[in-house]
């Protein structure tokens, strides 16, 4: 046998070597077309994708985590109120499509959103009684957010809180 030969051998071997170590590694991992079975459902300790908190109607991407310390809410039978801070690594837009779509879903009108490219995102909705805004900032590889709920105020405005027209001018 030349030097030749055995050179191109040794590397055709080697090549086979490789390639049957690259099959039996993948040999019982399962495949995209594999059937689900027993062993490929969802484990009962998963997170879930969004959750209801302290408002209730108001959805919460389970990426975002509270925060108790800047958090306040006021609970009674009927009704929460207050603000929950929250912080997670999410994506301000993503955020914003989140809540827009979610809290139309559970009956909130959107008021007005004001978005700022460089500085917070504030979302405003409302319900027949109630009010939310939602602040999203993002700094660093951080994302805060704050929302607030409020009862509405279902009186008129009295003569004394209205804006004088030397203040309007």
């Amino acid at each position: 046998m030349t030097g030749m030969q055995r050179r191109y051998g040794m590397i055709g071997t080697g090549l086979c070597v490789l390639a049957a170590m690259a099959l039996l590694s993948t040999g019982c991992s399962p495949s995209k077309f594999s059937r689900p079975g027993p062993s490929s459902a969802k484990s009962q300790t998963e997170r879930p994708v969004s959750v209801y908190r302290e408002f209730g109607d108001v959805l919460i991407p389970s990426a975002l985590t509270p925060d108790n310390d800047a958090s306040y809410i006021v609970e009674t039978p009927g009704l929460a109120t207050g603000v929950l801070a929250l912080t997670g690594r999410v994506q301000r837009n993503s955020l914003i499509d989140f809540f827009n779509h979610n809290m139309a879903k559970d009956n909130w009108r959107r008021v007005t959103i004001f978005k700022s490219p460089q500085t917070n995102t504030i979302l405003l909705f409302r319900k027949e009684n109630r009010w939310c805004i939602i602040s999203i900032r993002e700094k660093g590889f951080r994302t805060y957010v704050q929302i607030g709920v409020a009862p509405s105020m279902n009186t008129p405005a009295s003569p004394a809180s209205a804006p004088s027209e030397e203040i309007l001018k």
